[in-house]
């Protein structure tokens, strides 16, 4: 039975990997009653919620039914790092997850990220300082290393783990490589299998199917995986992977009478978090998922994308469905 702290989450659980304007609590939700067994939230800039920022306290709100549930921090400020574990444990969640991999270069150019893969000793030393300043489990999502040259994540892991971490996610990436090229899981077996290495290593990168989760479970002995990019507009893959992980056999793909049910469900959530304006902008991006492999969607999602009111996009809806 895998554990974050004292919390038992399965004996292989499957993770939604926090994504910005994606993983919400509306999104959440859905990921979760399709059989995801943890989630996280978006990630959130530490100095925005030791500021009580709005977008960044919206962040940290979730239900319960989304429990076993960790918030995500990130900064490069170890005392704002402290501070915002504080704020966030008074959310209440599960575990807070420190992101040392996003690779996007508005956050790595202010040291955020995946910067700290740059800088190994700060990186230590700000975990150390928040599992000691938090009662809840802290977890570490972060990357190879920064390039080629420095895949340091077996040294960085063992590292984080004597900080006092309970669990570590790794992609199977470097920064330079960003989202580009296929992951690299062998890096992550050899975390796994490091006889040092007492804590759960979860795996994240590419897995976008049953049989590519047993892969890398048998292969690499890891002891969850997270699921990211193929989860976008796709919660069903949560219930696909798990019935193939228990059963061994692939379930038919949601009927677009299912898909367009979810996704009304999952826009009026969001608009009740935050407005139909920014519900619907950060919504486009999905549109492709919910539809794969439905003929001639691409004018439909023309339709989508440019609607301006759930009316419009309840309507365009109504019309693939007649």
């Amino acid at each position: 039975m895998s554990r974050i702290g004292n919390r038992e989450v399965g004996p292989f659980p499957l993770f939604l990997a926090p994504m910005e304007d994606i993983t919400d609590s509306s999104f959440r939700s859905i990921c979760k009653l399709f059989g995801a067994d943890v989630l996280i939230s978006e990630f959130i800039s530490a100095e925005g919620l030791i500021r009580d920022a709005e977008k960044s306290r919206i962040k940290i709100e979730f239900e319960e039914m989304e429990r076993p549930f960790g918030i995500q921090i990130f900064g490069n400020n170890t005392d704002s790092m402290k501070q915002a574990a504080q704020v966030a444990e008074r959310a209440n969640p599960d575990f807070i997850d420190l992101n040392f991999g996003c690779p996007v270069r508005k956050i790595v150019m202010k040291g955020g990220g995946a910067a700290l893969l740059q800088d190994i000793p700060k990186m230590v030393q700000m975990t150390e300082a928040v599992v000691k300043t938090t009662r809840l489990p802290v977890t570490v999502k972060t990357r190879l290393g920064w390039d080629e040259a420095h895949k340091d994540i077996v040294d960085i892991a063992e590292r984080l783990q004597d900080a006092g971490v309970s669990a570590i996610g790794i992609h199977g990436r470097t920064r330079s490589q960003l989202y580009g090229g296929a992951a690299d899981w062998t890096l992550i077996g050899a975390v796994k299998n490091n006889p040092r290495m007492k804590i759960p290593i979860w795996g994240n990168g590419d897995v976008d199917s049953g049989i590519k989760a047993e892969k890398m479970k048998r292969q690499y002995g890891i002891d969850g995986i997270m699921i990211g990019r193929a989860a976008m507009g796709n919660p069903w893959i949560f219930r696909e992977i798990r019935h193939w992980l228990d059963c061994h056999e692939t379930l038919s793909p949601p009927t677009v009478g299912e898909r367009i049910a979810v996704l009304k469900n999952h826009i009026r959530k969001s608009i009740r978090i935050k407005g139909e304006r920014i519900a619907l902008l950060e919504l486009r991006r999905l549109y492709a998922g919910y539809f794969k492999g439905v003929p001639d969607f691409k004018k439909i999602r023309m339709q989508l994308v440019t609607a301006d009111t759930f009316g419009e996009i309840d309507q365009v809806l109504a019309d693939i469905s007649n």
